[in-house]
């Protein structure tokens, strides 16, 4: 923590680069429903995250190409009736800004109107320039994201640490370096060698966000059913579980069970 630490009633986008210039670390979190929004934000959590990792969470399918513009829009709405403090920032599903910057602009006005939330995020460096800009233009702030970028998963074939090869190593930072002329507030690197994420966090005058990316970042984001212990088949090494709420809800549910087979539950003080 930095000598210098400033309470935030709101935080914003200004927020984080303070943050970054005080070398505060920001902590950032998912949510995708009203319920755990409020509880996250109750916390003083920095940065909520709308992603569309919901696709796996909440719905179950193998990866976040699925989820809908709309269904985006109805998980970011109920987080932002839960949130007073955080920063709510919601992913750009697949296909809504890829290769038409009218169509990226259309989308990110719906999540911002719809929803309420405050900014958008969105994969990709160079190739996504155009979308980017019009964007930004439109005075809707965004996060970027470079590294793993799980809705390529089918370009990459494979979850792995990326941008090992010095070639990929070299295009990531010349694309974090235009994301921030571009006029990104923010950059979330997920799964790329420590060394280079602190290498391009000092580079960079915004903050730096790292999901498997090192210590050396500017802050940290995990999706929360993960480091809660509620998803167990989930093990990569970046993740750190602080509860197991698999094995605790299994418990609860098996002693509920119980209780109503043997006409336990409810009690007589249980009962009008």
């Amino acid at each position: 923590m930095s000598a210098i630490s400033k309470e935030y009633k709101r935080v914003t986008v200004k927020s984080l680069v303070e943050m970054k210039a005080n070398k505060e670390k920001i902590a950032m979190l998912t949510a995708y429903d009203y319920t755990m929004a409020k509880i996250v934000d109750h916390s003083g959590i920095d940065v909520i995250l709308v992603g569309d990792s919901a696709s796996n969470v909440m719905a179950g399918h193998e990866t976040t190409l699925p989820i809908t513009l709309d269904q985006m829009i109805y998980h970011a709405s109920s987080v932002i009736r839960g949130v007073e403090r955080a920063l709510v920032v919601v992913d750009l599903p697949f296909g809504s800004y890829q290769g038409n910057s009218r169509v990226a602009l259309e989308a990110s006005i719906r999540i911002m109107k719809e929803s309420g939330a405050h900014a958008v995020k969105m994969e990709g460096g160079s190739e996504i320039q155009e979308s980017v800009t019009r964007i930004l233009s439109a005075g809707i702030p965004v996060m970027a994201h470079l590294g793993l970028t799980p809705q390529s998963i089918y370009k990459f074939g494979t979850y792995t640490v990326r941008a090992k090869e010095k070639e990929e190593a070299e295009k990531l930072k010349q694309d974090a370096k235009l994301l921030q002329e571009l006029g990104c507030f923010a950059l979330v690197l997920e799964k790329v060698p420590a060394k280079l994420a602190e290498e391009v966090a000092k580079n960079l005058s915004i903050p730096v966000i790292g999901i498997g990316a090192g210590g050396g970042v500017d802050g940290q984001v995990l999706v929360t059913h993960d480091m809660l212990g509620m998803t167990h088949e989930f093990s990569p090494r970046f993740l750190r579980r602080y509860l197991d709420l698999f094995d605790a809800m299994n418990q609860a549910f098996s002693k509920y069970i119980e209780d109503v087979k043997k006409g336990d539950f409810p009690s007589k003080e249980e009962q009008y």
